[in-house]
């Protein structure tokens, strides 16, 4: 049964794949004429149909590949199992760790093909979230185990990946001083450290959110889309194209994350979208931001940032390692306080969107 689903999966697959790259690659001929001779709203119109497709073929793909996954995991035993002596366990039966590896195939292979991008802005990316893939796997490992993953191997891959995406040429450089209009660049060390920070901090503070049955995927996806639209107001395509592929494996992935969760992403997947979304705000959002526009990214991030940045103060402060998981998290702090899994999800989802909206309302005041 399970070599007939995967190989029905593998077709369908493989013909979705056929045709969109023979439009992709029929839309790239004409995007290349139309730019020259015609009228620049049919380049937008060829923009919005690869957006279209992308977002299509990268749901479909994490749609189809998760089940097969999961059966896998089941196999191999790849389970993060209930623990009654641990208060984030709040699920009753083992959930496979597997939708990472379809998140990530399903991202860079839309990706990949409607944009054509081989570049080394776009190899940094594969590496890096390659890398915390890597990583990710072996820490949810360890947990299939019931056992801990020491922090200074994730800490040292996780600033790697920041490093290989600064020195591939996606880095905050500066911003518009918004009295004389001119672009201050910052010194080559602050820009460094700004930009491994950033990634760094979002991967973080994504990874940490992961506690409840479709928060993290939901959080992801609402920064996502907010993203997106920043992206298509500033007319910046290749940042508008990783928003809109981001958004197609989030919300495929909710269809099997949300409440009750049949499939989680682990450490895996949410450095991964964490790592994602920090370089999409870096390659759209901040450049060429005023100095209050560049708190629209910090605002469509703002439920992980805020919160996990007050749970790591609160750890520091208590002696512990900002790295030591506990239920000091709002989520948590939402279910002791009465509400259900799916009501304390639902409400930081309001709580993010409003922050979303805020931070578009911010952008048109710029514009």
């Amino acid at each position: 049964m399970y070599h007939r689903y995967g190989l029905r999966f593998t077709l369908r697959l493989l013909t979705v794949c056929s045709y969109c790259s023979m439009y992709s690659t029929s839309f790239k001929i004409l995007f290349i004429i139309w730019d020259v001779k015609v009228n620049k709203s049919i380049h937008l119109v060829v923009s919005k149909i690869l957006y279209v497709l992308s977002f299509l073929l990268s749901f479909l793909i994490v749609y189809f590949l998760i089940p097969p996954l999961g059966k896998l995991a089941f196999r191999l035993d790849f389970v993060d199992k209930p623990r009654a002596d641990n208060e984030r366990k709040i699920h009753r039966q083992p959930i496979p760790l597997t939708a990472s590896y379809a998140i990530f195939t399903g991202f860079f292979v839309s990706y990949l093909l409607f944009t054509r991008d081989f570049s080394w802005e776009t190899g940094a990316l594969f590496g890096g979230g390659l890398l915390l893939l890597a990583i990710g796997t072996v820490d949810d490992w360890y947990k299939t185990k019931g056992r801990d993953f020491p922090a200074l191997p994730k800490l040292i891959v996780q600033v790697s990946a920041a490093v290989l995406v600064y020195f591939a040429g996606i880095q905050f450089n500066g911003f518009v001083n918004p009295l004389s209009g001119q672009y201050v660049f910052l010194p080559e060390w602050l820009q460094f450290i700004l930009t491994i920070l950033w990634i760094f901090g979002v991967t973080t503070v994504v990874n940490f959110s992961d506690g409840l049955d479709g928060l993290a995927g939901g959080l992801s996806a609402i920064s996502a889309v907010t993203l997106f639209v920043v992206a298509v107001t500033k007319g910046q395509t290749n940042s508008a194209m990783l928003s809109i592929t981001l958004i197609g494996v989030t919300l495929a992935y909710l269809r099997y994350n949300k409440p009750p969760a049949k499939v989680f992403m682990g450490d895996a997947g949410a450095t991964f979208l964490g790592f994602m979304l920090a370089v999409i705000a870096l390659d759209g959002a901040f450049k060429q931001a005023t100095v209050l526009s560049l708190f629209i990214p910090v605002l469509a991030l703002g439920v992980p940032i805020f919160d996990n940045l007050f749970v790591v103060i609160k750890r520091m402060m208590e002696g512990k390692s900002p790295y030591q998981a506990d239920a000091s998290q709002v989520h948590y702090r939402l279910l002791r306080a009465g509400f259900s899994q799916k009501q304390a999800v639902v409400v930081l989802y309001l709580v993010s969107t409003c922050l979303g909206l805020s931070s578009i309302i911010l952008l048109l005041l710029q514009t």
